[in-house]
Protein backbone atom coordinates (compact mmCIF):
# COMPACT_ATOMS: atom_id res chain seq x y z
CA UNK A 1 0.00 0.00 0.00
CA UNK A 2 3.15 2.64 0.90
CA UNK A 3 4.99 1.47 -2.47
CA UNK A 4 3.24 -0.77 -4.87
CA UNK A 5 -0.25 1.11 -5.66
CA UNK A 6 1.31 4.89 -5.64
CA UNK A 7 4.31 3.48 -7.93
CA UNK A 8 1.60 1.96 -10.45
CA UNK A 9 -0.78 4.90 -10.19
CA UNK A 10 2.68 7.16 -11.30
CA UNK A 11 3.54 5.14 -13.71
CA UNK A 12 0.25 6.06 -16.20
CA UNK A 13 1.19 9.52 -16.15
CA UNK A 14 1.60 9.93 -19.95
CA UNK A 15 4.13 12.82 -18.63
CA UNK A 16 6.41 10.80 -17.05
CA UNK A 17 8.89 7.58 -17.94
CA UNK A 18 8.85 5.25 -15.21
CA UNK A 19 11.20 2.10 -14.54
CA UNK A 20 10.66 -0.33 -12.12
CA UNK A 21 13.33 -3.21 -11.61
CA UNK A 22 13.19 -6.23 -9.46
CA UNK A 23 16.65 -6.06 -7.16
CA UNK A 24 18.40 -9.04 -7.38
CA UNK A 25 22.01 -8.45 -7.00
CA UNK A 26 21.07 -6.49 -3.63
CA UNK A 27 19.56 -9.11 -2.44
CA UNK A 28 22.92 -11.05 -2.78
CA UNK A 29 23.79 -9.02 0.02
CA UNK A 30 21.83 -11.02 2.63
CA UNK A 31 20.48 -14.51 1.00
CA UNK A 32 22.69 -16.68 0.57
CA UNK A 33 20.22 -19.51 -1.02
CA UNK A 34 20.31 -19.33 -4.92
CA UNK A 35 16.87 -21.01 -5.21
CA UNK A 36 15.30 -18.29 -2.79
CA UNK A 37 16.58 -15.44 -5.03
CA UNK A 38 15.14 -16.79 -8.37
CA UNK A 39 12.05 -17.62 -6.52
CA UNK A 40 11.49 -14.43 -5.19
CA UNK A 41 12.34 -12.73 -8.57
CA UNK A 42 9.28 -14.85 -10.38
CA UNK A 43 6.94 -13.58 -6.87
CA UNK A 44 7.75 -9.98 -6.82
CA UNK A 45 7.67 -9.72 -10.55
CA UNK A 46 4.02 -11.50 -10.94
CA UNK A 47 3.14 -9.15 -7.75
CA UNK A 48 3.79 -5.92 -9.66
CA UNK A 49 2.32 -6.92 -13.60
CA UNK A 50 -0.91 -9.03 -11.06
CA UNK A 51 -1.52 -5.79 -9.33
CA UNK A 52 -1.50 -3.64 -12.92
CA UNK A 53 1.97 -2.60 -13.75
CA UNK A 54 1.99 -1.89 -17.66
CA UNK A 55 5.13 -3.62 -18.97
CA UNK A 56 4.54 -1.46 -22.33
CA UNK A 57 3.88 1.74 -20.37
CA UNK A 58 6.80 1.47 -17.65
CA UNK A 59 10.46 -0.02 -18.29
CA UNK A 60 10.31 -3.43 -16.20
CA UNK A 61 13.24 -5.26 -15.43
CA UNK A 62 15.50 -7.26 -13.45
CA UNK A 63 18.77 -5.14 -12.36
CA UNK A 64 21.36 -8.29 -13.07
CA UNK A 65 19.90 -8.17 -16.61
CA UNK A 66 21.45 -4.71 -17.36
CA UNK A 67 25.39 -5.12 -16.83
CA UNK A 68 25.41 -1.34 -17.49
CA UNK A 69 24.64 -1.44 -14.01
CA UNK A 70 27.62 -3.08 -12.49
CA UNK A 71 29.92 -1.10 -14.76
CA UNK A 72 28.57 2.17 -13.39
CA UNK A 73 28.98 0.57 -9.80
CA UNK A 74 33.04 0.47 -10.08
CA UNK A 75 33.02 4.06 -11.85
CA UNK A 76 31.15 5.62 -8.80
CA UNK A 77 32.89 3.08 -6.27
CA UNK A 78 36.10 4.81 -7.33
CA UNK A 79 34.83 8.70 -7.11
CA UNK A 80 33.12 7.56 -3.33
CA UNK A 81 34.73 8.51 -0.26
CA UNK A 82 34.82 5.69 2.36
CA UNK A 83 33.79 8.01 4.79
CA UNK A 84 30.36 8.63 2.93
CA UNK A 85 30.11 4.64 2.90
CA UNK A 86 30.86 4.66 6.76
CA UNK A 87 28.04 6.89 7.77
CA UNK A 88 25.23 4.33 6.13
CA UNK A 89 22.66 3.77 8.26
CA UNK A 90 22.38 -0.46 7.45
CA UNK A 91 26.61 -0.02 8.23
CA UNK A 92 26.43 1.91 10.99
CA UNK A 93 23.74 -0.58 12.76
CA UNK A 94 25.52 -4.17 12.44
CA UNK A 95 28.57 -2.42 13.44
CA UNK A 96 26.49 -0.94 17.20
CA UNK A 97 25.18 -4.35 16.89
CA UNK A 98 28.83 -6.52 16.67
CA UNK A 99 29.97 -3.90 19.49
CA UNK A 100 27.11 -4.51 21.74
CA UNK A 101 27.80 -8.27 21.22
CA UNK A 102 31.52 -7.31 22.35
CA UNK A 103 32.29 -8.54 18.60
CA UNK A 104 35.01 -7.26 16.28
CA UNK A 105 33.05 -4.05 14.81
CA UNK A 106 33.10 -5.48 11.23
CA UNK A 107 32.37 -9.45 12.20
CA UNK A 108 30.19 -11.31 9.64
CA UNK A 109 29.65 -7.84 7.67
CA UNK A 110 30.59 -8.13 3.32
CA UNK A 111 31.48 -6.10 1.21
CA UNK A 112 28.36 -6.30 -0.51
CA UNK A 113 26.58 -4.43 2.79
CA UNK A 114 29.15 -2.19 3.23
CA UNK A 115 28.92 -0.72 -0.63
CA UNK A 116 25.56 -1.49 -1.56
CA UNK A 117 24.59 2.04 -1.59
CA UNK A 118 26.64 3.13 -4.13
CA UNK A 119 25.25 0.04 -6.03
CA UNK A 120 21.72 1.64 -4.99
CA UNK A 121 23.32 4.75 -6.83
CA UNK A 122 24.24 2.88 -9.96
CA UNK A 123 20.33 1.90 -10.07
CA UNK A 124 19.43 5.40 -9.77
CA UNK A 125 22.48 7.53 -12.16
CA UNK A 126 22.23 4.80 -14.90
CA UNK A 127 19.16 6.48 -16.63
CA UNK A 128 19.47 10.14 -15.33
CA UNK A 129 16.34 9.36 -12.99
CA UNK A 130 15.35 13.19 -11.90
CA UNK A 131 12.67 11.88 -9.44
CA UNK A 132 12.76 8.77 -6.74
CA UNK A 133 10.03 8.08 -4.80
CA UNK A 134 11.46 6.66 -1.02
CA UNK A 135 10.52 6.59 2.31
CA UNK A 136 12.07 8.70 4.86
CA UNK A 137 14.30 5.48 5.64
CA UNK A 138 15.69 4.94 2.31
CA UNK A 139 16.28 8.64 2.17
CA UNK A 140 19.49 8.91 3.36
CA UNK A 141 20.67 6.73 0.02
CA UNK A 142 19.55 9.45 -2.13
CA UNK A 143 21.34 11.89 -0.42
CA UNK A 144 24.11 9.56 -1.48
CA UNK A 145 23.55 8.98 -4.46
CA UNK A 146 23.49 12.73 -5.32
CA UNK A 147 26.67 12.94 -3.74
CA UNK A 148 28.30 10.32 -5.26
CA UNK A 149 26.75 12.20 -8.90
CA UNK A 150 28.22 15.45 -7.52
CA UNK A 151 31.82 14.01 -6.62
CA UNK A 152 31.53 12.40 -10.43
CA UNK A 153 30.28 15.39 -12.43
CA UNK A 154 33.18 17.38 -10.89
CA UNK A 155 35.86 14.93 -11.75
CA UNK A 156 34.66 14.27 -15.00
CA UNK A 157 31.90 16.78 -16.05
CA UNK A 158 28.49 17.51 -15.96
CA UNK A 159 27.32 13.61 -17.34
CA UNK A 160 25.00 12.51 -14.20
CA UNK A 161 22.02 14.16 -13.01
CA UNK A 162 21.11 14.85 -9.61
CA UNK A 163 17.96 13.22 -8.81
CA UNK A 164 15.29 14.43 -6.38
CA UNK A 165 13.60 12.21 -3.70
CA UNK A 166 9.85 12.37 -3.66
CA UNK A 167 8.62 11.52 0.33
CA UNK A 168 4.26 10.72 0.78
CA UNK A 169 3.97 12.39 3.94
CA UNK A 170 0.82 10.47 4.07
CA UNK A 171 1.88 7.00 3.64
CA UNK A 172 1.31 5.38 7.31
CA UNK A 173 3.04 2.55 8.56
CA UNK A 174 0.87 -0.26 8.65
CA UNK A 175 0.14 -2.29 11.92
CA UNK A 176 0.82 -5.73 12.04
CA UNK A 177 -2.00 -8.42 13.86
CA UNK A 178 -0.52 -8.01 17.15
CA UNK A 179 -0.21 -3.88 16.62
CA UNK A 180 2.85 -3.32 16.20
CA UNK A 181 4.61 -2.15 13.04
CA UNK A 182 3.87 -5.18 10.21
CA UNK A 183 7.06 -6.41 9.65
CA UNK A 184 8.40 -9.95 8.71
CA UNK A 185 10.83 -9.89 12.08
CA UNK A 186 8.04 -9.71 14.24
CA UNK A 187 6.03 -12.73 12.43
CA UNK A 188 2.96 -10.24 12.17
CA UNK A 189 2.22 -9.63 8.58
CA UNK A 190 -1.23 -10.57 6.61
CA UNK A 191 0.62 -11.95 3.32
CA UNK A 192 -0.87 -10.21 0.41
CA UNK A 193 -1.94 -13.45 -2.10
CA UNK A 194 -3.58 -15.51 1.19
CA UNK A 195 -6.76 -17.43 -0.15
CA UNK A 196 -9.89 -15.86 0.81
CA UNK A 197 -10.76 -17.86 3.67
CA UNK A 198 -6.97 -17.57 5.14
CA UNK A 199 -7.36 -13.59 4.64
CA UNK A 200 -10.66 -13.64 6.42
CA UNK A 201 -8.80 -15.64 9.67
CA UNK A 202 -5.78 -13.53 8.74
CA UNK A 203 -7.68 -10.19 9.40
CA UNK A 204 -10.31 -11.46 12.38
CA UNK A 205 -6.62 -12.28 14.42
CA UNK A 206 -5.77 -8.09 14.28
CA UNK A 207 -5.69 -7.79 17.84
CA UNK A 208 -8.21 -5.01 18.91
CA UNK A 209 -9.37 -4.08 23.02
CA UNK A 210 -12.36 -4.95 25.00
CA UNK A 211 -15.16 -2.45 24.00
CA UNK A 212 -18.49 -3.78 23.80
CA UNK A 213 -20.62 -3.14 20.94
CA UNK A 214 -22.58 0.36 21.28
CA UNK A 215 -19.75 1.62 23.09
CA UNK A 216 -17.82 4.32 20.93
CA UNK A 217 -14.54 3.62 20.18
CA UNK A 218 -11.37 5.66 18.91
CA UNK A 219 -10.22 5.33 14.87
CA UNK A 220 -6.92 6.62 15.92
CA UNK A 221 -6.34 3.97 18.57
CA UNK A 222 -7.05 1.27 16.00
CA UNK A 223 -4.96 -1.61 14.07
CA UNK A 224 -7.77 -2.50 12.42
CA UNK A 225 -8.85 1.43 11.27
CA UNK A 226 -5.60 1.83 10.18
CA UNK A 227 -5.24 -1.78 8.22
CA UNK A 228 -8.86 -0.64 6.66
CA UNK A 229 -7.59 3.58 6.05
CA UNK A 230 -5.10 1.94 3.92
CA UNK A 231 -7.43 0.46 1.61
CA UNK A 232 -10.38 2.47 1.83
CA UNK A 233 -11.48 5.98 0.03
CA UNK A 234 -11.92 9.09 1.81
CA UNK A 235 -15.78 8.73 1.96
CA UNK A 236 -15.44 4.81 3.32
CA UNK A 237 -12.62 6.21 5.82
CA UNK A 238 -15.33 9.40 7.48
CA UNK A 239 -18.24 6.56 7.16
CA UNK A 240 -16.23 3.82 9.12
CA UNK A 241 -14.77 6.90 11.99
CA UNK A 242 -18.65 7.43 12.41
CA UNK A 243 -19.13 3.55 13.00
CA UNK A 244 -16.42 3.87 15.41
CA UNK A 245 -18.05 6.84 17.01
CA UNK A 246 -21.36 4.49 17.15
CA UNK A 247 -19.76 1.73 19.13
CA UNK A 248 -20.04 -0.53 15.86
CA UNK A 249 -18.81 -4.27 16.80
CA UNK A 250 -14.86 -5.43 16.10
CA UNK A 251 -16.28 -8.49 14.07
CA UNK A 252 -18.43 -6.35 12.48
CA UNK A 253 -15.37 -3.78 11.84
CA UNK A 254 -13.30 -6.83 10.48
CA UNK A 255 -15.98 -8.40 8.56
CA UNK A 256 -15.88 -5.10 6.71
CA UNK A 257 -12.18 -4.77 6.55
CA UNK A 258 -11.87 -8.48 4.97
CA UNK A 259 -14.65 -7.52 2.22
CA UNK A 260 -13.13 -4.10 1.21
CA UNK A 261 -9.23 -5.45 1.02
CA UNK A 262 -10.54 -9.32 -0.58
CA UNK A 263 -12.79 -6.94 -3.07
CA UNK A 264 -9.65 -5.37 -4.51
CA UNK A 265 -7.43 -8.54 -4.40
CA UNK A 266 -10.07 -11.23 -5.90
CA UNK A 267 -8.97 -10.64 -9.33
CA UNK A 268 -5.78 -9.36 -8.97
CA UNK A 269 -4.87 -12.48 -6.88
CA UNK A 270 -6.12 -14.83 -9.63
CA UNK A 271 -3.91 -12.97 -12.30
CA UNK A 272 -1.23 -13.76 -9.48
CA UNK A 273 -1.70 -17.10 -9.59
CA UNK A 274 -1.51 -17.44 -13.37
CA UNK A 275 1.56 -15.41 -13.47
CA UNK A 276 3.33 -18.06 -10.82
CA UNK A 277 2.50 -20.82 -13.18
CA UNK A 278 3.72 -19.22 -16.48
CA UNK A 279 7.19 -18.49 -15.38
CA UNK A 280 8.06 -18.32 -19.38
CA UNK A 281 5.65 -15.64 -19.28
CA UNK A 282 7.02 -13.42 -16.95
CA UNK A 283 10.43 -13.83 -17.99
CA UNK A 284 9.58 -12.97 -21.89
CA UNK A 285 8.26 -9.91 -19.84
CA UNK A 286 11.46 -8.86 -18.19
CA UNK A 287 13.70 -9.95 -21.01
CA UNK A 288 11.57 -7.08 -22.80
CA UNK A 289 11.92 -4.54 -20.20
CA UNK A 290 15.32 -5.34 -19.93
CA UNK A 291 16.19 -4.57 -24.03
CA UNK A 292 14.12 -1.39 -23.43
CA UNK A 293 16.94 -0.09 -20.19
CA UNK A 294 19.72 -1.34 -22.21
CA UNK A 295 18.94 0.79 -25.26
CA UNK A 296 19.08 3.73 -22.93
CA UNK A 297 22.10 2.21 -20.92
CA UNK A 298 24.49 1.50 -23.19
CA UNK A 299 24.78 4.91 -25.00
CA UNK A 300 25.23 6.23 -21.15
CA UNK A 301 27.68 3.72 -20.12
CA UNK A 302 29.72 4.76 -23.60
CA UNK A 303 29.69 8.16 -22.48
CA UNK A 304 30.64 7.94 -19.07
CA UNK A 305 33.47 5.52 -20.09
CA UNK A 306 34.64 7.83 -22.58
CA UNK A 307 34.61 10.31 -19.96
CA UNK A 308 36.69 8.57 -17.31
CA UNK A 309 39.13 7.50 -20.25
CA UNK A 310 38.29 3.79 -21.02
CA UNK A 311 38.62 4.86 -24.34
CA UNK A 312 39.66 2.86 -28.08
CA UNK A 313 43.79 3.31 -28.88
CA UNK A 314 43.05 6.08 -32.21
Amino acid sequence: MGAIRPAIESSRDATTQSFFFLADYHALVKCEDPKRVQQSTLEVAATWLALGLDPARAVFYRQSDVPEITELTWLLTCVTAKGLMNRAHAYKAAVADNEAASEDADFGINMGLFCYPVLMAADILMFNAQRVPVGRDQLQHLEMARDIAQRFNHRYGELLTLPEAVIDEHVATLPGTDGRKMSKSYDNTIPLWLPEKALRKAIMKINTNSLEPGQPKDPDDSAIYAVYAAFASAPERQAMREAFADGIAWGEVKQTVFELINGELAEARDRYQALISAPDQVEAILQQGAERATALSRPHIQRLREAVGIRALR
